[in-house]
Formats: structure tokens, C-alpha cells, sequence
């Protein structure tokens, strides 16, 4: 019996470490597709923004491309997740049955020992046995013998008892997770019932938007005008920056930052945020990634784009996205204010700007709002365009922002 329970427990004991990492692991599952929702959710809260019209524009396609990818991870986790439940079914399966078979075996024993107990139950056969001891000693230790017996059958009771009892509880862990798993497959039924809805929306939009291709290609012609002004502006601005620093330095230009040793603080401590630097908006998604990509409607058509888009919720206002100093506030027709932000040798730019809070010379600290972001109300869409420069180099703000 005693070889019987410690295997029990061993095995027991040797599977906690796996169900500790399994519930850590599901953890995180859960909270990555808790995350996915939200972001889900608020993709549907946006394109019900831009749907206020009725009008069909490049941002509702752009927005159901992204609900379609948040969809198709969102259903990646909930196979994950099955996947686990599926492994920890299988383990508990196993437990009961090595307990159920340890449970009978225990039984078996207990059973014969009660049936040879009662055949012995006479009193005078275990008087008889004691008084036919050859001395005292024996007598002694046939007493003990018998006491041995008597202990051993309570605790091979209270072994049957205890295996019970865990028995019940794993059993009833087994009907909840077989609960949570047909829970689980229901769901990832629904939600591929919705990402092929969100796909057909998709391809209905697509083919609306080709239909007026020509208008298109005239607004990108003038959103690329509006980008070379800006790209201009910055750069400009860039420049001056560098030679006012040699300047205040009295070196020559090197056409590089020289900072102070203050500005080198924050600018060593913006470099050390990789990943972990705040969002410029308090909700938003990404529409449009950094460097060149295709068109989302016209074929053959690259954008080169020098930040991240962010489309975010009517009345909503950009943040800084660290701690600096506000180094030009300007307008590009067509794209509203731009506030740009210098912090040591980086800067963050932000264009669509409706409303600015802030001046030049101002410093600012992270997540202080500098202004309220322009609302285009012909496709009920706002959007934040955010850059990250260092010195005169452009990088992915995508990068930067935390995940």
C-alpha cells in the first residue's frame, strides 16, 4: 500500500510544476487575446465613426484590413488556448485513471485483508494465539504483531478515503474543463463566422474604392505635395537645430547634434525607452506603417511613409510621447498644425493637429496633451500622424511606442 500512495503522490507531485507552467502560459494567452478584443472593439467603434455617412472611403477599408488581421490573431489564440485545455484534459484523464486504478488495487487488498480478519474474529483464536507464546517475549511481540494489523487495515481505510476525495476533486476539475473547452470552440466558431463577414465587407469596399481610382490618384498626388512640404519643414528645422548647437558650442559645423550636458541626459534616456515610450493618443490603431508599402486600393501604387498613422476617436488629442522641449509649431495646407518636440538628439513630429495647447520654448513632459487632432469630417475619420527622427534619420515610431 505504502508503494502504492507513493507513486500517487509522486506522479502528483511531478505534474505541479506542469500545471503551474500551464496556468502561467494560459495567463498570458488570456491576456493577449483580452487585449486583441479591446482592440477589436475598438476598431468597430471606429469604423461605425466613419460609416455615419454612409459614404465609402480608404479609411473604412484600411480599418477593416486591420480588424481582419486582430480577428485572425484573435482566433490563433483561441486555438492556443484549446490546444491547452485540450493537454490538460488529457492529464487530468490520466491522474483519475492511475488514481482509480491505485483505488482498486487498495480495495483489492483491503477487501481480502477484512475477509481474513473475519474468518480470525473469534476472540478465544486470538487469546489462544497469545497464550501459546513459548515466553513472555513472544507473547509480547505476537501482541504488537496484531496491533501492526490492526493499524495497518485503519490506514489503508484512510488511504482509500483520502485517494476518494482527491478522486472527486479532479473529477469535477475535468467537467469544468471540458466545460471551458466546448466554451472555447464555440468561440472560435463565432469569431470565423465574423472575420469572413469583416473579409466580404472588405472586398465589397475594395471594389467601391476602385470604382473611383481616378479621384483617388488625384488625392494622393496632393497628399505626397503635402508630405514633401512637411518632410522639408522638418528637415529645415533639423538643420538649423545642428548649426545653432555647434554655434552655442563655437565649433564648426559638423552637422551633427552638440548637445549639453543636459540635453545628453535626455537624450540618452529617450534612447534607453526603445518599446516602452507612451502612445501619442490615449486609444487608437495603427492604419498605416512605417517605410514603403502597396496602396491599399490603386495596384502598382507605393507609399512611402516616413511615420505611423494613428486613427483615433472624434475629440481626441495628441500627446507628447517623453519629456522635451517644443521647438516649432507650423502648418502645411492640407495637414493642419504640426508640433515638433525635441528631446536631445531625437524629435518627435505630430501633423494633423486641429487645435494647438502649446508654444514654442514650452517644455513638456510625457503624456502632456499639445493639442486636439484634426477631424476629417468628408470621411469621419482622425487621424494622428506621428515621426521619430534621430539627427536626420527617420525611425519606425512603431518600434518606440510600448506594445
Amino acid at each position: 500500500m505504502k508503494k502504492i500512495v507513493r507513486i500517487l503522490f509522486l506522479a502528483i507531485a511531478l505534474l505541479m510544476p506542469v500545471l503551474g507552467l500551464f496556468a502561467q502560459s494560459k495567463a498570458e494567452l488570456e491576456k493577449k487575446k483580452k487585449k486583441t478584443i479591446n482592440e477589436i472593439n475598438y476598431t468597430n467603434k471606429l469604423l461605425e465613426e466613419t460609416r455615419k455617412d454612409q459614404k465609402v472611403s480608404e479609411n473604412n477599408l484600411v480599418l477593416l484590413g486591420n480588424q481582419i488581421v486582430s480577428r485572425q490573431e484573435l482566433i490563433s489564440e483561441i486555438n492556443m488556448e484549446i490546444s491547452f485545455v485540450t493537454k490538460r484534459i488529457a492529464e487530468t484523464e490520466s491522474i483519475i485513471a492511475m488514481m482509480t486504478e491505485d483505488l482498486e488495487n487498495l480495495k483489492e487488498s483491503y477487501a481480502k485483508m477484512l475477509k481474513i480478519a473475519w474468518k480470525n474474529q473469534n476472540k478465544n483464536n486470538e487469546i489462544m494465539f497469545l497464550l501459546s507464546s513459548r515466553d513472555f517475549n513472544q507473547s509480547y511481540l505476537r501482541l504488537k504483531y496484531m496491533k501492526q494489523i490492526a493499524d495497518y487495515r485503519k490506514r489503508q481505510l484512510l488511504a482509500i478515503n483520502s485517494i476518494k476525495a482527491v478522486l472527486v476533486k479532479q473529477m469535477e476539475k475535468l467537467i469544468e474543463q471540458k466545460a471551458e473547452h466546448q466554451k472555447l470552440l464555440n468561440d472560435e466558431k463565432v469569431e470565423t463566422r465574423n472575420l469572413e463577414n469583416a473579409k466580404r465587407q472588405q472586398e465589397s469596399t475594395l471594389a467601391k474604392l476602385r470604382g473611383k481610382e481616378a479621384d483617388l490618384k488625384k488625392q494622393l498626388a496632393e497628399k505626397n505635395k503635402q508630405k514633401q512640404q512637411l518632410q522639408a519643414a522638418i528637415e529645415k528645422l533639423i538643420a538649423e537645430e545642428v548649426k545653432k548647437s555647434s554655434a552655442a558650442k563655437g565649433k564648426a559645423n559638423t552637422g551633427k547634434y552638440e548637445l549639453t550636458p543636459e540635453e545628453k541626459i535626455v537624450s540618452d534616456n529617450f534612447g534607453n525607452n526603445l518599446g516602452k515610450l507612451p502612445w501619442p493618443v490615449q486609444r487608437g490603431v495603427i492604419v498605416s506603417r512605417y517605410g514603403k508599402q502597396p496602396h491599399p486600393v490603386i495596384p502598382n501604387v507605393e507609399i512611402d511613409n516616413k511615420g505611423i498613422d494613428i486613427s483615433t476617436t472624434t475629440g481626441s488629442e495628441a500627446r507628447a510621447v517623453f519629456d522635451g522641449e517644443v521647438r516649432k509649431v507650423f502648418s502645411v495646407p492640407g495637414t493642419q498644425n504640426a508640433v515638433i518636440i525635441r528631446h536631445g538628439e531625437y524629435l518627435s513630429v505630430y501633423t494633423h493637429i486641429d487645435r494647438v495647447y502649446v508654444s514654442v520654448g514650452d517644455k513638456v513632459k510625457a503624456k502632456q496633451t499639445i493639442g486636439k487632432i484634426y477631424t476629417d469630417d468628408a470621411d469621419n475619420k482622425t487621424i494622428l500622424h506621428l515621426e521619430i527622427w534621430k539627427g536626420s534619420t527617420t525611425l519606425n515610431p512603431a518600434n518606440w511606442l510600448a506594445k
